[in-house]
């Protein structure tokens, strides 16, 4: 069964940066939209960014202007760029998205994945 797998997180000073990727684990399919949440430690989850099917993204309030959302041409990983980190933000890092077989025309199914630790420490 095809899962979504998120890789580039770790340890970074505040300041620094870090990329994360999502990818889905099964070459055959694409994402149609993507979204990042996270989860700190006595938090609930809470979406972080968005990118719909058209290339519209969203932020919370508290990552815009730091953090960027994408996909890339081929519709096969989602990123999120996190500039300027900050201690508030270390968390798991959970990718969700819409996946769908490249060769077919439906909106496809959602997916998670098993989370990323990003941890910001001086």
């Amino acid at each position: 069964q095809v899962q979504l797998v998120e890789s580039g997180g770790g340890l970074v000073q505040p300041g620094g940066s870090l990329r994360l990727t999502c990818t889905p684990s099964r070459s055959s399919f694409v994402i149609s939209a993507g979204n990042w949440y996270r989860q700190a430690p006595g938090k609930e989850r809470e979406l972080v960014a968005s990118i719909t099917p058209t290339g519209t993204r969203n932020y919370t309030d508290s990552v815009r202007g730091r953090f960027t959302i994408a996909r890339d041409n081929t519709a096969r990983r989602v990123f999120l760029q996190m500039d300027n980190l900050g201690v508030e933000d270390t968390a798991v890092y959970y990718c969700n998205a819409r996946l769908r077989l490249s060769a077919s025309s439906g909106d496809g199914r959602e997916y998670w994945g098993k989370g990323t630790q990003v941890t910001v420490s001086s």
